[in-house]
């Protein structure tokens, strides 16, 4: 590997596993769902084909890469932020129909599945069912103050 060099593109944690069994030249678990960061180990410079994923709960993903985050929620809310014009996120730009292809390509990274919460888990995040806003597992009703 390359000593002092710093590799910017989106990586996450399940790209670990994958990354230390590659290092360790052990057998590839093709089961894994990462990536090896191997090569961008190796050179900092080296393109990376698959965007972060990032994942909240039922149906609320992100995709990150090396210059955009798209945000879907379950509710099918959409953000799109151009990392390299504005590394705050302060505009959103999903509803610009000049993103209407970047949003299209992105959100082909989206999972097609999703897991079910874990039965009786309390999870912090809003969840619809059936078209109904439920925090932590109770009613949020129209007038409720914001959740802490």
């Amino acid at each position: 590997m390359t000593s002092d060099q710093r590799v910017t593109s989106p990586a996450e944690l399940l790209d670990l596993y994958p990354t230390l069994i590659n290092l360790c030249n052990l057998p590839a678990n093709f089961a894994l769902e990462g990536h090896s960061l191997a090569p961008q180990l190796k050179s900092a410079t080296t393109r990376r084909d698959f965007p972060a994923i990032t994942t909240h709960g039922p149906n609320n993903h992100a995709i990150r890469t090396d210059r955009w985050r798209y945000i879907r929620y379950a509710n099918s809310t959409e953000e799109l932020y151009d990392e390299s014009a504005d590394p705050n996120e302060w505009k959103n730009v999903a509803s610009d129909p000049a993103h209407a292809a970047t949003i299209r390509d992105l959100a082909q990274w989206l999972p097609r599945a999703n897991a079910a919460p874990i039965a009786q888990s309390k999870l912090r995040l809003i969840e619809l069912k059936d078209t109904t806003p439920f925090w932590e597992g109770k009613l949020i009703g129209p007038n409720d103050a914001i959740p802490d």
